[in-house]
């Protein structure tokens, strides 16, 4: 499984437990967003939302692990975007359920609010509990048939309810898009140029190619 890491300005102090959180797992694990301060073009919410939703479409990873201070601006954020299935995960009670019932491929964790003492630690059991081998599995078991049912049903709602990725990108302001998509980390595994998605990539170059005009 190939999972990428994206965070953001308000939390990017936690990156290295992050990190450190998910080593040992056989996991893929790459960096999307923002490992140190001072970086730049400075990422929020809002951008590492549409950053996640693109590696998604793009099929560069099977999983975001991603967060903010609360959790909620980037759950928010990440929502908006067709394919996209949040969990917002505090404990490892919440990734043993989210694992097993939802079987989603975004997570966002609350980085600043109520970290204390062994916050590491409590990533470490956290993940744990999120990459199992009983993904989907369905809790309790008699469960499985109707959760799966539901999970399948919230694709189809997925799809109907938002626009394909190339036209958000298209439709999306400057603000949001060029940030997401210059970040030096984010566009490393974006990999803009490589991009399957005939549509999507032509998108994506449009919008640089608009932000940076090529000379005369």
């Amino acid at each position: 499984m190939r999972v990428a890491v994206v965070n953001e300005t308000s939390a990017v102090d936690k990156h290295p437990f992050i990190m450190s959180a998910l080593e040992g797992r056989g996991l893929d694990v790459v960096n999307a967003g923002m490992a140190g301060p001072g970086e730049t073009p400075e990422l929020q919410y809002t951008h590492t939302g549409l950053i996640s939703a693109l590696l998604l479409a793009a099929d560069r990873v099977d999983m975001v692990i991603g967060g903010c201070g609360t959790g909620q601006g980037y759950m928010n954020s990440v929502m908006q975007y067709r394919g996209v299935v949040c969990g917002h995960l505090l404990t490892s009670l919440d990734a043993f359920l989210f694992a097993r019932i939802n079987a989603g491929n975004v997570v966002s964790l609350a980085l600043n609010q109520g970290w204390g003492w062994a916050g590491d630690e409590n990533l470490r059991l956290l993940f744990d509990q999120l990459f199992t081998d009983d993904q989907g599995a369905g809790f309790p078991a008699h469960r499985e048939e109707p959760q799966r049912a539901s999970r399948d049903n919230l694709r189809i709602i997925s799809e109907a309810a938002h626009r394909c990725m190339k036209g958000t990108v298209k439709r999306l302001p400057d603000e949001i898009v060029v940030p997401a998509i210059t970040h030096p980390a984010a566009a490393a595994v974006l990999d803009i140029d490589t991009i399957a998605d005939e549509e999507l990539r032509a998108a994506l170059q449009s919008r640089l190619q608009d932000w940076r005009p090529l000379p005369a």
